[in-house]
């Protein structure tokens, strides 16, 4: 049987319509069949590392980012902060330094303070323990004189250290040179000379300058008979040392100035 469509554009308005309504999306299906059209296993892993690559770049660039916004803050607060105290910081520097001279310069003055007075007990000891009949013509001191005040060449011939170890170092040698050159300035050498005409005391005034707690080390370095206005007298020579005494030995008092009117 032969069918004839009267109805001009029919037949194809039916197969347009009926194609239309049957064209349907479905992602399920087209990812399917991606994935039946994908079968190497080594694209699918080449494919999974650049994503996962990509994703690790990502993250590590957001927190090197975040990471130095942070850091250039605190760069600049620390900026603004030594700008701010750098005056109050040199200040202190410098008043420092002026205090550390000052402390120096008046240890100084005081370990001259506590020499000044050495011969004066020296002659006081001596005279107390100076027996009859003997008496002396000569006191001299054998040793070279030694200043405390050298210490302070130590310091300018080494103040090119900058360093915070290198000045501690500094600091230490000079404490210690001039504790020693204080102690050496306490420490004197020296020798007595004198006649006697009792040898037995001699003997009775080396004895009493060993007791003083201001001499040490005396010896006998000479003794001759000799004359001495036609008379036959012992002269003797004597070598001997300085000691510091202790504490109770050294006894001060107040001076008090009375005004004068």
């Amino acid at each position: 049987m032969i069918e004839i469509n009267l109805l001009p554009g029919g037949g194809n308005k039916r197969r347009r319509t009926s194609g239309t309504g049957t064209a349907k999306f479905n992602p399920r299906a087209w990812f399917a069949g991606i994935g039946e059209k994908i079968t190497d296993k080594y694209l699918l892993g080449g494919v999974g590392a650049t994503a996962l690559s990509v994703a690790i770049i990502a993250v590590l660039f957001i927190s090197q980012a975040t990471r130095a916004s942070s850091l250039e803050e605190a760069e600049m607060k620390a900026l603004k902060d030594s700008t701010q105290f750098s005056a109050v910081l040199n200040a202190k520097a410098k008043a420092e330094s002026t205090r550390d001279s000052l402390y120096k310069q008046i240890a100084i003055i005081k370990s001259i303070d506590d020499t000044r007075y050495l011969w004066s007990h020296l002659m006081y000891e001596i005279s107390n323990a100076l027996p009859q009949y003997t008496w002396l013509k000569e006191i001299t001191q054998t040793s070279a004189p030694k200043s405390v005040a050298a210490a302070d060449t130590v310091k300018r011939r080494a103040d090119t250290a900058t360093s915070p170890k290198a000045k501690a170092d500094r600091e230490r040698a000079l404490k210690a040179r001039s504790d020693s050159l204080l102690a050496d300035a306490k420490e004197i050498k020296f020798r007595l000379v004198g006649h006697t005409v009792d040898i037995q005391a001699l003997t009775r005034f080396m004895k009493s300058l060993e007791a003083s707690p201001f001499i040490q080390n005396v010896q006998l370095t000479r003794s001759d008979l000799v004359l001495n206005e036609g008379k036959e007298v012992t002269e003797f020579s004597l070598e001997a040392e300085t000691q510091a005494p202790p504490a109770f030995a050294i006894k001060t008092v107040p001076l008090i100035v009375s005004a004068v009117r």
